[in-house]
């Protein structure tokens, strides 16, 4: 029976157009619960059948849905009447016998805005394989290239998806299976990583992380697996989409935020960047690494405020600014010459209000040896002796700071 055939034999049992409940349940009941729309009318078929009909041509930019604006109901359909290797319907990357079968054609089609959530497009092509990529010009790559701009990808099965070239700029992949997909000079700002599983065969090359109109991407909680994140361009990611998401008082929907869901939200920052630090750390990518642990620990000191922990917020700040939680060391060299100055003049004046004058250079040596605890000549009654003493508790604490960072720096703790 060929697919016209039993498209209409199946029409009369099926719900109305308009019920979109009532198909949910009917798509259940065939066995394809990933299906969610009323099916497409005939017309729409026979369209869409017709351009999946077209055979590509790299070289002039053709492809059967290049162009083509589709929207969920039409993904459904091309899913269900997909056929490839003999079998019909969606890539099911379970089925291992199935893993190299190829996906929906879709290079250059338009799917951006739409809702995807939950589809099974294992395999899909959204660009060109390797084998192509290395025989064409730069253009020819850009035709192939889909548009997923704000696509709503939420779960949806992408297991050894072709993403060359997309444009997923805000799409929202969140815990969307990631293992063996392709994304090689893909735009991905803004996009919502978080919680997506990806592995060693995960590719993310030359991708474009962040920019100024759509920010940077989310990674809360995702899965790197064996992914290698030395390719990927981090110089320009300053802070992470998950930060970004933190500081911003309202919500998706424009509702201010209650107080439970902005210390959620610092802490979900807090997580991705150390997650994120760790995994860059593990590869060998120190510095990158630090950049991203000292972003964790600036948010962690956001957590304490909010939840009002005074203590330790007070004891965060002063980290801060005296060594910068161990990523800023040239700030404890600051300190210590600011305390040397200081209690330079500090002896300086109280040898003269004493009558113990002392010239500059003379004050200046009593506060080095004083800051290391190497000078008390003075008698218990002299005020240069309480000085002494407080000199010696501050550079012991100083010493102590830059001992911490300097060990943090050898372990790349």
């Amino acid at each position: 029976m060929s697919e016209q055939d039993v498209t209409q034999a199946s029409t009369l049992q099926r719900p109305p157009h308009d019920d979109k409940k009532a198909w949910k349940v009917y798509w259940q009941t065939q066995g394809q619960s990933w299906r969610t729309e009323p099916e497409i009318d005939a017309e729409q078929q026979a369209f869409l059948a017709e351009r999946r009909s077209i055979t590509p041509d790299i070289e002039q930019g053709i492809y059967p849905f290049k162009g083509i604006k589709l929207s969920r109901a039409d993904v459904e359909w091309l899913l269900a009447t997909h056929e490839s290797s003999g079998m019909r319907g969606p890539v099911d990357w379970k089925d291992e016998s199935q893993r190299e079968r190829k996906g929906l054609d879709l290079r250059g089609a338009n799917l951006s805005q739409e809702n995807l959530f939950g589809l099974p497009l294992a395999r899909m092509r959204g660009g060109l394989p390797f084998e192509e990529w290395l025989l064409v010009t730069e253009e020819q790559r850009n035709l192939a290239a889909i548009q997923l701009q704000g696509t709503d990808l939420r779960r949806a099965q992408l297991q050894g998806a072709n993403f060359w070239k997309a444009q997923l700029q805000g799409a929202n992949l969140w815990r969307a299976q990631l293992q063996r997909a392709g994304f090689v000079q893909a735009q991905l700002q803004g996009a919502d990583l978080r919680r997506t599983d990806l592995d060693g065969n995960t590719t993310l090359h030359e991708v474009t992380l962040s920019d100024e109109t759509y920010g940077s991407v989310h990674l809360a909680d995702v899965r790197w697996g064996d992914v290698n994140l030395a390719v990927v361009d981090w110089e320009h990611v300053t802070r992470l989409g998950d930060e970004q998401n933190a500081h911003q008082k309202k919500d998706t929907e424009g509702e201010t935020k209650d107080k439970r869901t902005r210390i959620d939200d610092y802490k979900e920052a807090v997580r991705a960047n150390r997650q994120l630090a760790i995994v860059l750390r593990e590869q060998g990518l120190n510095e990158v690494a630090d950049h991203f642990a000292f972003r964790a620990q600036k948010l962690q000191r956001v957590v304490l405020r909010r939840q009002r922990k005074l203590l330790k917020y007070a004891f965060s700040c002063f980290l801060s600014v005296v060594a910068g939680y161990g990523y800023r060391p040239y700030r404890c060299l600051m300190i210590y010459f600011l305390a040397v100055i200081g209690f330079t003049l500090a002896h300086y004046i109280v040898g003269a209000v004493a009558g113990q004058p002392l010239t500059f250079l003379n004050a200046l040596a009593v506060s080095v040896q004083s800051l290391h605890g190497r000078l008390f000549s003075f008698q218990s009654s002299d005020p240069q002796t309480l000085l002494n003493t407080i000199e010696a508790f501050v550079g012991l604490f100083i010493e102590a700071i830059v001992v911490a960072v300097i060990t943090q720096r050898i372990l790349g703790k």
